[in-house]
């Protein structure tokens, strides 16, 4: 890894991923810190950062459209009974240290602040492992701590009143090709059969590559999958699918998605086996 605001993840010496620890945005996109570009070993770019059709959606990283009504996503908020609506209302994520920092991975701690008070302390680990020639893994893990004296809750535009909306979480934003990514799990395929559904691991794919994503935690798995592919190529873990996730003071909400980068278009089979390879008991 080099350089102080922009760490490089490498695997066996080769750069596959660069990480904004404080970007400058303005605040209506939840500034926050984000890998991009991601890559495959061969160098084909897997994330995309603040594309046309949604400037706050900033390669991969963790971001939730309501904590207690601040929005740590970036754009407008849902307003139930008013639909998309443009509020001040915007948090930011700021880096505070790095606790490790190796060339595969780091641990970084990072404060959740809005409306000029603190609201929740991360702790966020993040590792690349070489999986083959052609593979390797983002192992992602984020640890959310309420560090204030009352209850928090966090919240999705489903929980309020959006139907098939519950983002918010781990949320990576792949690479728009001129065709839609294809999209499975280990039992079904599309985007209308696998969004909203749990599943151990679910793959988007692209002209010459693939994603595999896999809950790496019982607890992570129980969270449902947020995917989009026709009018984006988006992937999340849902905190708040089908209502509030309350955290209470000094409790901590835990999460980790390890997620295959792989250069080809990998089969049902394809994606198992290299899941099993990057997940560790």
């Amino acid at each position: 890894m080099t350089g102080n605001d922009s760490p490089v993840l490498r695997v066996a010496g080769r750069p596959v991923g660069r990480y904004v620890t404080r970007p400058e945005l303005p605040a209506r996109l939840s500034p926050r810190p984000y890998l991009h570009p991601v890559t495959t070993l061969a160098g084909t770019a897997v994330t995309e950062f603040g594309p046309a059709d949604h400037l706050h959606h900033l390669g991969v990283g963790v971001a939730v459209p309501d904590v207690e009504g601040h929005n740590f996503w970036g754009g407008r908020t849902y307003v139930r009974g008013r639909g998309p609506t443009e509020l001040d209302n915007h948090g930011a994520q700021r880096h505070s240290a790095f606790q490790l920092r190796d060339p595969d991975g780091f641990v970084e701690e990072l404060r959740w602040v809005a409306a000029g008070g603190e609201l929740l302390r991360e702790r966020r680990t993040v590792a690349a492992t070489g999986l083959t020639a052609t593979a390797w893994a983002l192992d992602f893990t984020f640890s959310l701590t309420n560090v204030t004296p009352d209850p928090l809750t966090i919240g999705s535009p489903a929980t309020n009143g959006r139907p098939g909306a519950a983002y918010g979480g781990f949320f990576w934003r792949a690479r728009k090709e001129s065709a839609a990514p294809g999209v499975f799990t280990a039992d079904r395929a599309g985007e209308g059969a696998v969004h909203g559904t749990r599943a151990d691991w679910l793959a988007l794919t692209g002209e010459t590559w693939t994603l595999v994503f896999a809950g790496a935690t019982d607890r992570t798995r129980r969270d449902p999958w947020f995917v989009r592919t026709e009018e984006y190529p988006g992937v999340g873990s849902s905190l708040a699918h089908d209502e509030r996730l309350a955290v209470a003071p000094g409790d901590t909400v835990v999460r980790r998605i390890v997620t295959v980068v792989a250069d080809g278009r990998l089969d049902a089979d394809g994606a198992a086996t290299l899941v099993r390879k990057a997940v560790s008991p």
